[in-house]
């Protein structure tokens, strides 16, 4: 019965990481539950430390490594149990490993082993049911070294255009950004605020399916996309005075594009509400910021 007992549970460890890793990585939208809770967790730990300046850049590198380090121990730990009712009887121990002192570390030895794909080959299963789950677990510890490459790989990305868009709304910011859309005709003031809200449409893309992005604070303002997009509110605000009817046009599309991106960011992470200046203020509070003004 405690042999099932373990079993059951190591399986069980087992699913709920492949589980949070699918719906993490390889999930279009997902939100998985453990991982969530841990960036959520970290995130909250490094409030104190982005108002004092140093913790706040770490946070989700922090985050990420945290949850890529509870997935390799739920796969570690889930196997030894499912392997330890099993030692010693069901393998085969090579010359010079004592088979009589088998336990708990010698599961987990051989978990760890088999999960990073080593197989040294020196205590090996003799059963079929055992010389299935021994090779699976290897796949399985592939899989999670390639997922872990794969997520970085879309993470750091969607982070780049986040802050490539931050550092235009500081440039436009420093430029005569007013006198461009007070201006009648304007084409290139409506051109220049439909490319900014095309890149927002992208960013809320980015952050409804790469969730984790969220938990990046950047370093500086003209970088962070939170203080600046009070830039981009700005710009729209003026455009809609505009007599310009393609300006007017262009800075409605950039407030709806505006209103989208943080009703997703109070949706999922603030969960504030109130107009879309009030949601633009908590979001740059969140990341140890606050709202950069235009003019």
């Amino acid at each position: 019965m405690l042999g099932w007992v373990s079993t059951g549970v190591g399986a069980l460890m087992a699913l709920v990481a492949l589980r949070d890793i699918f719906h993490t990585i390889w999930h279009p939208s997902g939100r998985s539950g453990l991982s969530t809770l841990l960036m959520e967790g970290v995130w909250r730990l490094g409030r104190r430390g982005r108002r004092r300046r140093w913790l706040g850049s770490f946070t989700g590198p922090l985050a990420m490594g945290l949850v890529a380090l509870t997935w390799l121990l739920l796969l570690q730990i889930g196997f030894a149990l499912v392997y330890l009712p099993h030692l010693p009887e069901d393998f085969v121990y090579g010359s010079g490993v004592d088979a009589a002192d088998s336990g708990v570390a010698d599961a987990m030895y051989l978990s760890a082993t088999a999960l990073s794909t080593l197989g040294f080959g020196d205590i090996v299963p003799t059963t079929p049911y055992l010389r299935i789950v021994v090779p699976t677990q290897a796949l399985v510890g592939f899989a999670l070294l390639t997922a872990a490459v794969s997520w970085g790989l879309q993470i750091y990305p969607a982070l780049t255009r986040r802050r490539s868009l931050a550092v235009r709304l500081a440039q436009l910011r420093r430029a005569p950004t007013r006198d461009i859309v007070r201006a009648s005709p304007s084409p290139l003031a409506s051109t220049l605020l439909l490319e900014i809200a095309d890149r927002l449409a992208g960013l809320r893309a980015d952050l409804t399916q790469y969730s984790e992005t969220y938990y990046f604070r950047d370093h500086d303002d003209e970088a962070s996309l939170p203080a600046m997009l009070g830039v981009a509110l700005d710009v729209a605000d003026e455009a809609r005075r505009s007599a310009d009817h393609d300006v007017r046009y262009a800075g409605r599309l950039l407030d709806v594009a505006i209103e989208d991106y943080l009703a997703v960011v109070d949706d999922h992470f603030l969960d504030r509400g109130g107009s879309v200046r009030e949601i633009a203020s908590a979001y740059a509070e969140d990341h140890g910021r606050r709202v950069v003004t235009a003019w």
